[in-house]
């Protein structure tokens, strides 16, 4: 019942049978309140999951030092594995080294996908090399794809990512 408009001069607090309007638009409200936070609260809820479910978690082993960092790329495209360089839609992250490492990509779309690891001991933010070709530093593949004479293709490396969260294991290699 809308008095307010109809008698101004008598305020909020008009006087009802069953109590005054102003407590029963205050009782309304919070019951509105209540309703919008149990809906907001289903929805984080809800949409939580599918956030867990899309991830690849990927454990690093044979790490041979703590020093520097773990640079890790994920990619859909094989024109552009192992270096992941321009591609917007690729996963990539840099984690402290350990003897274990463990990295996560969340929010992974279902698909075809490569991971190229390197072990970034100096953290210069490249891959340093010997005599120009050989790796000084440590690298890992999804499917521990070996290298023979340059990276390995992405074809030796992909794996399939569906909607379930996903755990591989890749090995540190060194020269």
């Amino acid at each position: 019942m809308q008095f307010r408009a109809v008698f101004p001069v008598l305020g909020s607090r008009v006087q009802h049978r069953s109590g005054s309007v102003a407590a029963d638009r205050r009782t309304d409200a919070a019951r509105g309140v209540r309703r919008l936070a149990l809906l907001a609260a289903g929805a984080v809820a809800t949409s939580a999951a599918p956030a867990a479910a899309n991830e690849v978690v990927i454990t690093v082993t044979n790490v041979r030092s703590a020093d520097g960092v773990v640079r890790a790329c994920m990619t859909t495209k094989e024109s552009i594995f192992p270096r992941c360089i321009k591609d917007a839609d690729s996963h990539r992250t840099v984690v402290p080294a350990g003897q274990t490492v463990t990295i996560r990509f969340t929010g992974v779309k279902p698909g075809n996908y490569a991971i190229a690891l390197l072990h970034d001991e100096n953290n210069n933010g490249k891959a340093d090399r010997t005599l120009g070709m050989i790796p000084k530093e440590g690298y890992g593949f999804s499917r521990d794809a070996k290298v023979s004479m340059g990276p390995p293709k992405f074809g030796d490396a992909v794996f399939t990512h569906g909607t379930d969260k996903q755990r591989l294991t890749i090995k540190m290699r060194y020269w």
